[in-house]
């Protein structure tokens, strides 16, 4: 008889080297889920045999037992080849993953390679992919009281549904079960789903250099998912650049990161992220980049080189993404990443700890035609800079502005009345309560 090692058969020389077996049996059973060990026969075929007591036998069963879990009972016997006495082990087993000393293996050829707790994470949610689904999960603690009507009239609104009461809209969309609201109702329905999940907030940050030592704006919004996406859009908009291009004589915003790629990658963090963990989605925008950062690895056997070549998904949250998919948030065949590369080449996606990144590159904005020109008038760089923001929202600070074209107080305040002096500004109101008007 020839014996050849495979990805369910391991040989091995002697019981000398009983702990590489032991391995051995842990990575087949998390491939094949079962397979066979040979003592007595070297990893080339050659078999050499050894001595075989019952003593042995026990031994080994007892170490398989003890070093094992789950624990399985596989069948150890003496065998004779080619006149030697050997043993073979025979050993199944049909759990989703096995440890060996602790740690988790996997057979790849005739290798046993140690699994990265990525992987390990992965065989674990495919093992309860039933059952760890937090979507679906009830919230013992809400009731139909705590569920904002308005909201809920709202998205049936924008689904083309029709709302009948609270209780039977809920149960049309299966968001009830045995009369208990799911995680799903609450985080997207409730009057204050932080009451119930402190994690329904998202942080935003504004840092004035490429790390985060210097901070310049940190804003935190607490609410369910659909306030919490278009929080995060409006923060962006106030603090990135936006510059703009004249087009059939009407004005056309253009800002330095497309906001449509921005918006699903956003959409993206609040459908996929694991709520199971406690941290939030987090918006930083720093002054080379922004960063969204969404706590939770891909889910699945997805990697970074599958969702940026093929059109594929693997949903942590099923319910989630068919509520977004009904008001057209999302499409049911994966092409959130395509459309988000479409619109931003250089966007860049990767995994850090136990968090899902995705970085958008900040990039000057072509300005086709000065607003001083427009004007007729000499503004300046910082006074075109300022008109331009005050064009975008007119109760703008002094401080506000000097945060965002990054000069100090007093050098706005002087161009503030240079453009007063050419009767371009002026200020209606207070100080505190008024708004600024564009005269020209």
């Amino acid at each position: 008889m020839i014996f050849t090692e495979s990805e369910n058969l391991e040989l091995k020389a002697s019981t000398s080297e009983l702990k590489e077996a032991i391995v051995a049996i842990c990575a087949i059973l998390n491939k094949h889920h079962k397979g066979e060990i040979y003592f007595g026969i070297k990893n080339n075929g050659e078999v050499v045999g050894q001595q075989v007591a019952d003593k042995t036998l026990r031994d080994i069963s007892k170490a398989i037992s003890d070093n094992i879990e789950p624990k399985i009972f596989p069948q150890v016997e003496k065998v004779n080849i080619d006149r030697r006495d050997c043993i073979n082990i025979n050993f199944q087993g049909q759990e989703n993953l096995y440890y060996a000393y602790g740690k988790a293996y996997k057979r790849i050829g005739t290798e046993n390679k140690q699994l990265s707790a990525k992987e390990v994470e992965n065989l674990i949610l495919e093992k309860n992919k039933d059952k760890l689904r937090w979507d679906k999960e009830t919230c013992k603690e809400a009731k139909l009281k705590d569920i904002s009507s308005a909201k809920l009239k709202n998205f049936l609104i924008e689904s083309g549904l029709k709302f009948d009461s609270v209780n039977c809209s809920l149960n049309k969309l299966g968001l009830i079960s045995h009369g208990k609201l799911s995680n799903t109702a609450v985080i997207l329905f409730a009057k204050k789903p932080q009451k119930f999940f402190p994690n329904a907030k998202l942080r935003c940050a504004t840092f004035a250099r490429t790390d985060s030592s210097v901070t310049v704006d940190m804003q935190d919004f607490e609410g369910d998912l659909f306030y919490l996406i278009n929080k995060a859009s409006e923060y962006l908009k106030q603090h990135i650049n936006i510059g703009m291009k004249i087009n059939d004589l009407q004005r056309v915003d253009v800002p330095e990161i497309d906001l449509e790629a921005f918006r699903e990658a956003i959409i993206n963090a609040f459908c996929h992220r694991s709520y199971y963990q406690y941290d939030s989605v987090n918006l930083a925008v720093f002054k080379d980049r922004v960063e969204i950062r969404s706590p939770g690895l891909l889910f699945g056997d997805l990697t970074i080189e599958k969702i940026k070549s093929e059109n594929v998904s693997e949903r942590r949250n099923e319910i989630i993404a068919e509520m977004f998919h009904k008001v057209h948030f999302v499409e049911k065949w994966g092409r959130g990443i395509g459309l988000i590369l479409s619109k931003e080449p250089t966007a860049d996606f990767k995994e850090i700890g136990r968090q899902f990144i995705t970085t958008f590159k900040r990039k000057e904005v072509e300005i086709e035609e000065k607003l001083g020109v427009k004007l007729g008038v000499k503004l300046g760089v910082n006074g075109e800079k300022i008109i331009n923001l005050i064009s975008k929202n007119k109760e703008i600070t002094a401080k506000a502005l000097s945060e965002k074209i990054k000069i100090s107080l007093t050098a706005v305040e002087n161009n503030i009345a240079k453009l007063k002096e050419k009767d371009i500004l002026k200020r209606i109101g207070s100080d505190k309560t008024g708004y600024w008007e564009i005269i020209k």
